[in-house]
């Protein structure tokens, strides 16, 4: 039996000075808190200066929000018109003549950050050139954030962590200064924003903060944003309410909160995030957490609730042990898988498929794209916790009358996904977004994961109508011409540099309609149904190539000499890393392989591209290059110290889950295999699951 502890905590990260680009969280999956130096948000501004910041933000699932007459739907957008085999369909990808609208729907609603906590020093705000790091540690094996630091050289000890079920976040504060009455506790609210912070502290007119006093030792702020409505409960022990009024409009939307001169030096406060009123969510009501008004936990009361979640997570998972082996690569490696099951517990467990930001910043307005579902949450089903991906993929049923009218409107059968959207599921307009095609058979691959860790003949049947109405849409969408199946124009590839209204046969939709359609042909045997999608998948083209190498696309004869597709994603390896394709010839797949490694631009790649041709790498039997893959230095594939992927380069992305979650998936792939990790790489696995 593996030592779980052991495994766990060598990777506590362990900073003893300021790490600006790589702030520590905590977090239960669905709310999340980044933290500073402080264990609080004190140096939000300093931490949010440069262009590439990783901001410190109070987010949660529910949280949206949308400007003043955002339209509620785009029903006023002017479609233009793509000709698909002779038929005209129509799809929203031009801004001109209205780009007040596109800019709005791709806009709204938007995440946003719930309030920022952080310390003052006798009433002002603290300078961070004063402030010193002593010590500042992760525990994640009880989900707690320790800071040891300084202000004019007096110590304060603060813990901070998220209570495992609700969405409160736990303080608490030692220090001589708060007995002294000077280290005080500050709420700051903004308006919600579209940005990548989420906040916006110049528009103090535009949002309203009103104080309740309750109970001695508690109260309430309630906030209005627009039509968004929320409350903060407050709980503390050694605090002083007695300046505070019974109830007060808050103009400058800032609350300071002290102990009172010679009363006590320890603080301990929870803060309750509760949704009131969320209009994007009012016929998702399933989706808000229930409870709001139980009394909140003492602090010691959470904690031990924070511990034993946090251990039995760690003990009930999979793990994978690779500290006996003789690799100088195998501790970053563990490191970094450790780290990553931490992040995707923090950021990506709830009921909504996660932004690539998670719940940490906004990226893209904090809106899901479903076609990195898969790279965030298929670890987990192979990481022995399906049930966390079970609530994600709950997502398609609710949306699936959208799904519905989306297929429908295009002439279309069945159910078609869309690609960027909010809890709702409509599409947000764009150049790319719209037209994009690989998402489509998502669901039925994370169900066959679903299915494979827990056959259930109930999940059979509660997944039906969503394979079937996929693989509808699927089957409608090939074209038949010249006597052949296709998957022609108009749509994007995963690799985005391609014509969408000339695109024949990308590789990697082919064969993934292939798997999906024949794959939606064995759920209907399970449940004692008649097949009816093998005999369109087996007609489809076969995956093209010339000169012995796989293609990006039937059209696009030189892939790997002319620009610009030899950049971004080269995802016709992804046939045979992420799928195992029946039509693909090793040898040609290896040869391909090879010529990408030769040539292709890696600063064009992205954080799951890494995993990706991994993957495919380990198939081909390739296993030393499978790691010099997976392990690669490059700007795409860094990983931080507190282990988030970073995507250098992209001022808009300072962590990218897509990229912890591949490497979790790439990982847990070749530790249930028989051909195991390549020699120098010893490793000791517990509760994984094999993927396909």
């Amino acid at each position: 039996m593996l030592d779980r502890y052991g495994l766990v905590s060598r990777h506590n990260p362990l900073y003893t000075a300021i790490e600006r680009s790589a702030p520590l969280s905590v977090g239960n999956g669905t709310f999340c808190f980044t933290a500073d130096c402080t264990g609080l948000q004190t140096f939000f501004d300093a931490y949010s200066a440069a262009d590439d910041s990783f901001p410190l933000c109070t987010m949660a699932e529910w949280a949206w929000h949308s400007y003043p007459n955002a339209p509620q739907d785009d029903s006023q957008l002017r479609l233009s018109p793509f000709d698909t085999f002779g038929r005209t369909v129509g799809y929203a990808v031009d801004a001109r003549g209205q780009e007040a609208l596109f800019r709005a729907l791709r806009q709204n609603p938007h995440k946003f950050h719930l309030g920022n906590l952080g310390f003052t020093l006798a009433g002002s705000p603290l300078d961070l050139d004063t402030c010193k790091v002593h010590q500042q540690t992760l525990d994640l094996w009880e989900g707690c954030l320790y800071s040891h630091w300084t202000v004019a050289d007096t110590p304060v000890h603060t813990e901070t962590f998220v209570h495992p079920w609700e969405d409160t976040l736990y303080v608490r504060v030692l220090s001589p200064l708060i007995a002294a009455g000077k280290l005080q506790v500050a709420l700051r609210f903004p308006y919600g924003s579209h940005k990548k912070s989420g906040a916006d502290f110049t528009s103090s007119q535009r949002h309203s903060t009103v104080l309740i006093r309750t109970s001695s030792g508690s109260f309430v702020l309630e906030r209005v944003m627009d039509g968004t409505r929320y409350r903060l409960r407050v709980k503390a022990r050694g605090l002083s309410l007695d300046s505070l009024p019974g109830s007060a409009a808050l103009p400058d939307h800032t609350l300071t909160l002290g102990a009172g001169a010679g009363r006590t030096d320890i603080l301990e406060l929870a803060f309750r995030f509760e949704p009131i009123y969320i209009p994007v969510l009012d016929t998702l009501e399933d989706f808000i957490k229930g409870g709001a008004e139980q009394e909140l936990p003492s602090f010691t009361q959470a904690k031990e609730s924070c511990r034993a979640f946090w251990e039995g997570y760690w003990m009930r998972g999979g793990a994978l042990d690779l500290s006996a082996s003789t690799d100088g690569r195998a501790g970053e490696l563990e490191r970094r898988l450790v780290l990553s099951q931490y992040l995707m517990a923090i950021q990506s467990r709830g009921s909504f498929p996660p932004a690539e930001t998670g719940l940490s910043c906004n990226s893209w307005y904090g809106k899901f794209h479903l076609e990195m579902h898969f790279w965030h949450t298929a670890h987990f089903a192979l990481w022995g916790r399906v049930e966390v991906l079970k609530k994600s993929l709950a997502y398609y049923r609710k949306i699936l009358p959208v799904a519905r009218s989306i297929a429908a409107a295009q002439g279309y059968k069945g159910a078609r996904w869309p690609k960027m959207c909010d809890p709702r599921g409509y599409n947000t307009p764009s150049s790319i977004a719209v037209l994009l095609l690989w998402q489509q058979p998502h669901p039925i691959l994370l169900a066959e994961l679903c299915y494979r860790a827990a056959p259930e003949a109930d999940f059979l049947r509660e997944y039906r109508d969503i394979i079937v109405e996929t693989a509808q849409f699927m089957e409608s969408f090939v074209h038949w011409t010249g006597g052949r199946a296709v998957l022609g124009a108009p749509y994007m590839p995963a690799q985005e540099r391609h014509d969408p209204r000339a695109v024949l046969n990308a590789p990697y939709e082919l064969e993934y309609f292939r798997w999906a359609l024949k794959q939606a042909d064995v759920w209907l045997a399970r449940l004692g149904e008649r097949p009816c999608f093998g005999d369109t998948a087996e007609k489809l083209a076969l995956p093209p190539q010339k000169d012995g190498l796989y293609l990006a696309a039937e059209n696009c004869p030189d892939t790997f000499g002319t620009f610009p597709f030899y950049t971004d994603h080269p995802a016709m390896l992804a046939m045979y890393g992420v799928l195992k394709s029946e039509k693909v010839d090793p040898e040609r797949m290896s040869a391909t392989l090879d010529k990408v490694l030769a040539v292709w631009d890696w600063e064009s790649l992205w954080g799951w591209d890494f995993p990706m041709m991994a993957m495919t790498a380990y198939r081909l039997g390739r296993l030393e290059d499978a790691l010099d893959i997976l392990l690669r230095d490059s700007p795409k594939n860094t990983y931080l110290p507190n282990g988030h992927n970073r995507q250098i380069g992209s001022n808009e992305l300072p962590l990218y889950l897509p990229g912890n979650g591949g490497l979790l998936l790439a990982a847990g792939m070749m530790a249930t295999d028989t051909q195991g990790f390549p020699p120098g790489f010893h490793a000791q696995a517990e509760g994984l699951y094999a993927y396909l």
